[in-house]
């Protein structure tokens, strides 16, 4: 009883009374405390509801009826965000088909709860699958749900569709935006003017400017970068030159990005038709450059550089890498590593050798890469003593990643006949922890076999060369000695 009257209700609220400050303090860390654990207790399960979902969609035991009905047992309370989340966690493990059904049982579950963001989060993630069936099953989804589609969502399939060569179907969708409630504002004509010139349409996405200039003046520089590109892909010099000087007489100053563009399309349409006038034609466009004092950069030289190596020009490579010093554009890496292939390929070892120290004094550092295709090449025209050579600067970079060159190099020697060396680069790699694809079988010469050419055969084939050239002249010659008998 004592005890009792000792915590009555007047006593209790005169303890209360005093304690007042002291409880606010404390109820106010335990409600913090009471939602950080509910909050995390939230976390946990969602995490544990997204396991378990996408441990159900990435099992491919099972075809996709049978995906449903495990679906249709699961005990989970599904959520709008919670089905973008199992798409994110599965996307790279999940067949495309499995996640499709995953989210059309998803929608009949949540029908209208299911939220216009998470929607189009699964159009973009099939968009940028490129999975046309999926895109086309969702569209048409949200139009029948009377969803709206964003722009970014239209971006992603707009490109998907020009990618997939299906232009036609974008420029519909684009046309009929309206049905999936949405604008045709700057954004998504910037963005099928972007997909259609990223795969040369440019005439295409001219039809598209022409008749929402209105919409985009504002962004003008951005598409008439887009236009120049597209026709840089299709090559045409003439129409790219038309933009240029449409962007003049816009009042945009095209810059160094649309002069290289322009470059890249008249040095490739010369290297179909007019490869003598790689060299005078592009230092003219680098004049007009300088003109507007915008300097070629080592990109500009590059793209130069590249067309005459494929057209095998190999004095004209060198004077365009000697003009780069001479005008104070420092050669880089895919300078050197062009001049070096087409040395190599055209029989200048030494040159080529020469071209890649120089490199490598200058301090440039090379990728991986640029070693790999070298040495590529050299083992290719049958001089692994310069690939051998090529290697040891490559380890003494420190670049790592020497399996592939060991997988290339072994083999080569061995079917030359140098076993011996095949071996010792086998004990190195195996010495460095480097694992080989290739088989050390490779080093046994009663299985391997060597195709060494003999100096006869090499003889036979010069010979044959020559008597080939021999008959061409006097068949050359033939009509001229008519001619002046007829005279």
């Amino acid at each position: 009883m004592h005890a009792r009257h000792l915590f009555d209700e007047m006593s209790l609220r005169r303890c209360v009374s005093l304690l007042k400050l002291k409880w606010d303090s404390f109820i106010a860390q335990s409600v913090c405390t009471q939602h950080r654990f509910c909050s995390l207790h939230s976390t946990v399960n969602n995490g544990a509801a997204v396991s378990k979902l996408c441990e159900v969609i990435s099992c491919t035991i099972g075809g996709l009826d049978e995906l449903e009905s495990s679906l249709n047992k699961c005990t989970i309370s599904l959520t709008s965000s919670l089905v973008t989340q199992v798409i994110d966690s599965s996307k790279n493990e999940a067949p495309t088909r499995r996640l499709l059904r995953f989210f059309l049982w998803s929608l009949k579950k949540l029908n209208h709860t299911l939220e216009d963001e998470d929607f189009n989060n699964a159009i973009r993630f099939f968009a940028q699958k490129k999975d046309y069936t999926a895109v086309n099953i969702l569209l048409s989804n949200l139009k029948k749900a009377d969803r709206a589609m964003d722009g970014q969502t239209f971006g992603f399939v707009a490109e998907a569709f020009v990618k997939m060569d299906r232009e036609d179907e974008a420029l519909g969708l684009f046309k009929n935006l309206e049905k999936y409630k949405c604008p045709h504002d700057q954004f998504t004509v910037v963005a099928i003017i972007t997909a259609l010139c990223s795969k040369g349409h440019a005439k295409r996405a001219e039809g598209v400017v022409l008749h929402h200039k209105d919409k985009i003046s504002s962004t003008m520089s951005c598409i008439y970068r887009s236009l120049l590109y597209g026709w840089s892909i299709k090559k045409n010099t003439k129409e790219a030159r038309r933009i240029l000087k449409e962007m003049k007489s816009d009042g945009t100053m095209p810059d160094l990005f649309c002069y290289n563009t322009f470059l890249k399309c008249l040095c490739e349409k010369n290297v179909e038709k007019n490869p003598s006038g790689l060299v005078p034609e592009s230092l003219n466009v680098m004049m007009e450059m300088r003109s507007y004092k915008i300097s070629p950069n080592s990109i500009s030289y590059n793209i130069l550089l590249s067309c005459l190596c494929k057209t095998r020009r190999v004095k004209e490579s060198c004077k365009i890498l000697e003009m780069m010093k001479r005008t104070g554009c420092q050669p880089d890496c895919v300078s050197y590593y062009l001049m070096a292939r087409v040395l190599f390929l055209t029989g200048r070892f030494g040159k080529g050798r020469e071209i890649v120290d120089e490199m490598i004094e200058e301090g440039l550092t090379p990728d991986r890469k640029f070693y790999y295709d070298l040495i590529g090449i050299l083992c290719g025209v049958e001089r692994t003593n310069y690939a051998l050579e090529l290697f040891e600067k490559m380890k003494r970079s420190s670049l790592g990643g020497y399996g592939p060159v060991y997988d290339v190099l072994i083999p080569k020697l061995c079917r030359g006949g140098e076993f011996e060396m095949g071996r010792q680069l086998w004990e190195e790699a195996m010495a460095m922890g480097v694992s080989l694809n290739c088989s050390s079988e490779i080093l046994d010469p009663s299985i391997t076999k060597v195709f060494k050419p003999t100096r006869k055969i090499e003889n036979k084939i010069v010979e044959e060369f020559n008597s080939a050239e021999k008959q061409n002249k006097a068949a050359a010659e033939k009509p001229k000695e008519k001619r002046k008998k007829g005279k």
